[in-house]
Order: C-alpha cells, then sequence, then structure tokens
C-alpha cells in the first residue's frame, strides 16, 4: 500500500463514500454538495407546479363558462395539468435522490419542457378543432 488516501467509506445515509478522491489526484477529498443545488431543485419544482396550477385554473374556467366543447376541453387540460404534475414530482425526486447520494450530474431536463409544449398544443388543437367543427354543422 503507498499510504495515499483513495477513498474511505464512512456509514453515511447513502451507499457513496464520503471522501473521494479525483481522477489523478492522490489525495481524497470530502464530497460536498451545497444547500443550493437542493434549493434549486425544489424551486424548479414549484416552478412546474406553479404552470400546472395555471392550467387547472384554465380548465376550471372553461368548466364553469363553457358550453359542452369547453367542457371537452377543460378535461383534456386537466388531463395536461394532471400528467405534468406527476411529471415534476417524479423528476423532483429523482434529482433529490442523485443529489443525496452525491451522483454525479446533469441534472437538466432535455425532454419535458418539449413533452410539456407538444400536450399543450394538443389541447389547444383540439380545442379549435371542436369549436371550428360546430361552426361547420
Amino acid at each position: 500500500m503507498s499510504g495515499h488516501i483513495h477513498s474511505s467509506t464512512m456509514p453515511t445515509s447513502s451507499s457513496q463514500p464520503l471522501l473521494q478522491a479525483a481522477p489523478g489526484k492522490r489525495i481524497a477529498l470530502p464530497v460536498r454538495v451545497e444547500p443550493k443545488v437542493f434549493f434549486a431543485n425544489e424551486r424548479t419544482f414549484l416552478s412546474w407546479l406553479n404552470f400546472t396550477v395555471l392550467l387547472g385554473s384554465l380548465a376550471i374556467g372553461l368548466l364553469n363558462f363553457g358550453d359542452r366543447i369547453g367542457r371537452i376541453s377543460a378535461g383534456v387540460f386537466t388531463f395536461v395539468a394532471m400528467v405534468v404534475m406527476m411529471y415534476a414530482l417524479a423528476t423532483f425526486h429523482w434529482r433529490a435522490d442523485r443529489i443525496r447520494k452525491r451522483l454525479p450530474g446533469p441534472y437538466d431536463d432535455r425532454f419535458g419542457p418539449t413533452v410539456l409544449c407538444i400536450f399543450i398544443l394538443a389541447a389547444i388543437l383540439i380545442n379549435f378543432g371542436l369549436r371550428f367543427s360546430e361552426i361547420r354543422n
């Protein structure tokens, strides 16, 4: 043994070692996760939830003050809001778990915003399609 510390496993809540040597380095340093990383994850989650509340408000407005097509559109927007809410919760827990276990990033969301835009576009197109089919009849 060369006498250098490469990693030391301390009892922690995760299975990752508390001390890890950087690639190419011989001295192990403690892995530190800044509190701002946890708060950024929570901020992102709350931002997604804020958007779902806005979608839900739109759905409630359509449900209360709309006709038959408005009620159908309200159901579609409610479905989109609930799917986005579940996706945001799953993403939040996935990121929090990776941060807690000190796993390397990236933690960015490459598909969520695109899928959200596709769902909203589909809901709007359904609304317009139903409205224009009613005008023709």
